[in-house]
């Protein structure tokens, strides 16, 4: 699979924050026995974390958005 980056600069650093943040919201809601929240925002961290480490978002590469070059 080739991932070619199309994520950078603030781009990168909103997700990879919006990453943690999710992360946190999973972890208490888990804790509050709250799942589907819990597993939403897992998984919501969970792809935000990939954009963020990859540079790769498929949603810029379906809409043709590349904001490496800011």
């Amino acid at each position: 699979m080739n991932l070619e980056q199309n994520v950078g600069g603030r781009d990168r650093l909103v997700r990879g924050l919006l990453a943690a943040l999710l992360t946190v919201v999973a972890v208490q809601a888990l804790r509050r026995g709250k799942r589907k929240t819990g597993l939403l925002a897992g998984v919501g961290a969970l792809g935000f974390g990939f954009n963020a480490t990859t540079c790769f978002c498929g949603l810029n590469e379906t809409l043709g958005l590349d904001t490496t070059e800011e």
